[in-house]
Order: structure tokens, then sequence, then C-alpha cells
């Protein structure tokens, strides 16, 4: 689950365009770290004040600017997360990452007039799937920031530890307790193709109202959590199991008729958005496995979804 990175090793030209290069390597690990497309950026660009409020003097003083920007993002990142913590505490429902597109489907055409480009943004891998960032919100911020640094992105336990504010055995047991985290909570995924037949199967059947369909694609144990933020209608508490969770969607049977569902690839796993007039009004995020849908995570928020509609401001 490595994450490719410019070398951190060598001396970087501390000029415009090889600062800038070093800002992919950080959106990727901040939003890794935070969860959160828009504190990413927000991290990412006070990582850059700080680098340039510096003296040319004290900025020719430091031999690895990249190291250096990353060190002081991942400690903005580390305060986020300590800060998030008791945000989150006041969050009306259920609070889920932001889901991101395929790069060939980041709409960059908004009316702020921001032009984004998907190259600058996140690597879709397995350590960016719904599934795995709900994992990592419930391991403290040092768990979090230390098995990123180190289990992802490959950085050394000494590094780690200039990052953290403690030290390398330190760093290595909170690595290992994240580990042990995703072990016991993380299913193996189902093969990429099985997961994507699945959801075209749940789609099809949500759109039929076809009741034992549904039940029949969903794990006994299923869980469905949706996040409004406060600002649009969502169930305030998971739904658990099946029956329940089919129930609930034949709720939204009515709505569904004013909807579009599209699917999609959602944090690089098969997914499916609703649109309103072309305007996206939710995403979600499924978690297969074996044969059966165990997890699905439904992101109403708007401010999550600005990546997802176009002409949005925000």
């Amino acid at each position: 689950m490595t994450i490719p990175s410019e070398p951190r090793g060598g001396r970087l030209d501390p000029g415009l365009g090889a600062i800038m290069s070093e800002r992919r390597q950080l959106i990727n690990l901040a939003y890794r770290l935070l969860g959160s497309l828009a504190d990413a950026e927000d991290v990412v660009q006070e990582t850059y004040a700080r680098w340039y409020a510096m003296s040319r003097r004290q900025q020719d003083a430091i031999a690895s600017p990249g190291a250096w920007l990353t060190k002081v993002a991942g400690r903005l990142c580390l305060n986020v997360l300590s800060s998030a913590r008791v945000r989150r505490e006041t969050y009306v429902g259920e609070w889920i990452p932001e889901p991101l597109p395929e790069p060939t489907e980041w709409i960059t055409g908004r009316s702020d007039g921001f032009t984004g480009d998907p190259a600058d943004r996140v690597t879709l891998d397995e350590s960016v799937n719904m599934a795995f960032l709900v994992v990592l919100e419930s391991m403290t911020p040092a768990e979090r920031v230390a098995f990123i640094l180190h289990d992802v992105f490959r950085y050394s336990f000494a590094e780690v530890a200039e990052i953290v504010g403690r030290t390398p055995a330190a760093c290595r047991q909170l690595a290992s307790s994240a580990r042990r985290r995703i072990r016991a909570t993380h299913a193996p995924a189902a093969p990429a193709a099985r997961q994507a037949r699945i959801v075209r199967d749940f789609k099809q059947a949500w759109e039929d109202g076809d009741i034992d369909a549904l039940i029949s694609l969903l794990d006994p144990d299923a869980t469905a959590i949706a996040d409004g933020g406060g600002v649009v209608g969502a169930l305030l508490r998971p739904i658990e199991g099946a029956e329940q969770i089919v129930r609930s969607l034949v709720h939204l049977d009515g709505r569904l008729r004013d909807l579009t569902i599209l699917e999609r690839t959602v944090n690089g796993r098969p997914g499916l958005i609703a649109q309103h007039d072309a305007v996206t009004v939710s995403v979600y995020a499924f978690e297969v496995a074996g044969n059966r849908i165990k997890r699905i995570w439904a992101i109403r928020n708007p401010d999550k979804l600005r990546w997802w509609t176009a002409g949005l401001q925000h």
C-alpha cells in the first residue's frame, strides 16, 4: 500500500516549481490523514504559507525542503485531527469521509472559476477506499498519523517520530495498535468485477422496487450509514440489518422517481450516485464481502459533494 512519492533525500531547488512539485504528495498524505479533501487542501495551503514566510536564507538552510514540507503538513494534520474529534462531537448525525470520484470524473468547471487538476489530487488505491477510511476514523490522531506515514507512505519510525513528537519506539507501538484495528474490522475485499456486478444488481433492484432481490444482495447484518451534516435530510443513526435497510429504501421510493441513479467509482471502488436535474445529491459507497453488501455509506452533505457537481459555490 505504498504511495509513489517524490524522492525525499535529494536537495530541491527552493524555487516555486520545485517546491510546488511536492504538492501532490502532500495532498495525498493529508487526505488520508483527515478524510476530507477540503481540510487537506487547507493544510497544504498553510504548509506552503509557512515555507514562503521564511527568508531565502532560512529556506537555503533546509537540507531537504520536501521533508520539511512533509513534517509541517504532518504536524498540522495532527492538530486538525485533535480538534476534529471535538468538532465531530457536535456534528449533526454521522460523519463520513469526503467521497472522491475517479480522476476522469472530477468536475473542474465550477462557477467560482477554480479549475482543479486531477493529477494534483489523490491517488486512488486501497488506502482511500471508504471502508479503510472509516476504520482510520476510529483511531487516535497519533495512531492514524503514525500508521499512515509508516505503513502507507513508508516513512521510517525515526522520521515519523519527528512529526508526531514521540520516540521511534512509541511510534512503532502506535502503528502496531492501528494495524490491530485494521485487522479486527477490515474485511477482505471481493474482486473488483464481483463488486461492480453486485452494486449494479443493487441499483437495478432498488429502481425496480424488488424487495426480495435487495434483501438477497445484503448481508443479514449489513449496516447503512448516512451523512447529511444537518444541511440536508438524512438518518441520524446507522441502520442495522438487511430488512431494516430495505425498509428504509422502500420509504424512498417516491423520492427515487425524481432521481437518476448512476454507476460511478467512489474512492476507487464501485459505487452509485443519485442526481436531481443533473446535480449530484447523494454518493453511495459500498463494502462488499463475499457475494453480499456488508456496508453502505450514503454521503448527502453538499459540502462533501463539491467534486461531483458542476457549478457549486463554496
